[in-house]
């Protein structure tokens, strides 16, 4: 059993108090998930040829400085950073391939949790008011967001087991459920490319997704196959660059619920935490359907 919960603001006049309306929506979730939490934000984008990662370290008291200062002069161009607790958050004028091999070479024991030119995954073990205060969710601004309550069921607590995970840039997907083909799909999706980092069922229905959006599908069109080629129970919340998007296995047995109004689209697992947005109370509220998309998208700028 997990929490997943998604805001995604059609109202740019709210996007500096993205993270001020999330954080009560992910705290509500902690009787689902109380071992650990994370959530995928977007805002901030950098520039064409820039690139975005959110990097995490697995002890405290990371140099951060030191690693920045020697990427630099590994990578000899422009990059900005800052640290948000044992997280990073690095932009950098380069292509990703070039500073993902820098990275491994200088600091092999740092975690990319995301790249793309938007994302920023944080994410750790604890209480989701813990991850919330550690990360300081409450002032953070954006367009949209998801994120994830765990109670482990399909592999380790740790950091790099809880959610949402992220596969391909600005991609990030949270699971509630469970894969029943996620070893056969690992071993197959390895050998067209896909890397893994976790021995965990979610991760491969993201590295699913990266996969089928590598082959050209659109957005839709990997979520229609997602229902044929994964086996199992679940209800997904995937994050984009642009937009969310929300599906459900055709049996539908994990719980979701959907809301929208001229300002936002929020969902959850369960409506408590939805019940404090701001006109909640006038919103269309409703259960999505089984094997059914709903997906949200601005125009590309």
């Amino acid at each position: 059993m997990c929490g997943i919960v998604g805001l995604y603001l059609k109202n740019p006049q709210l996007e500096s108090q993205l993270g001020q309306l999330f954080e009560p929506m992910l705290q509500a979730m902690t009787d689902r998930g109380p071992d650990s939490a994370g959530f995928a934000i977007y805002g901030d984008e950098v520039a064409d040829g820039w690139v975005k990662l959110t990097l995490q370290a697995t002890t405290e008291g990371f140099d951060w400085t030191t690693l920045m200062g020697e990427l630099e002069g590994r990578l000899g161009c422009s990059l900005d950073w800052f640290q948000n607790a044992n997280a990073a958050v690095l932009k950098v004028n380069a292509e990703e391939a070039p500073v993902r091999l820098a990275l491994a070479e200088l600091a092999p024991s740092v975690r990319i949790m995301s790249a793309g030119q938007s994302i920023e995954i944080l994410k750790g073990m604890g209480l989701p008011q813990e991850i919330s205060q550690r990360f300081g969710l409450a002032g953070m601004k954006g367009s949209h967001i998801i994120g994830h309550t765990r109670m482990a069921t399909e592999s380790a607590v740790t950091m790099e087991g809880s959610h949402p995970f992220s596969t391909g840039a600005d991609l990030c997907l949270v699971h509630n459920g469970s894969l029943s083909n996620h070893f056969r799909l690992r071993q197959e999706l390895k050998r067209e490319g896909i890397h893994f980092e976790t021995d965990n069922d979610t991760e491969v229905a993201a590295g699913y997704l990266t996969w089928r959006l590598q082959q050209g599908d659109s957005l839709k069109e990997a979520l229609d196959h997602s229902l044929e080629d994964l086996d199992g129970f679940f209800t997904f919340a995937i994050g984009t660059r642009n937009g969310f998007a929300v599906i459900r296995d055709p049996i539908a047995c994990k719980p979701a619920i959907l809301a929208e109004t001229d300002d936002y689209v929020a969902m959850a697992s369960e409506y408590q935490a939805l019940s404090s947005l701001p006109g909640i109370e006038h919103a269309r509220v409703w259960e999505p359907a089984p094997a059914t998309m709903y997906i949200w998208e601005r125009e590309s700028a």
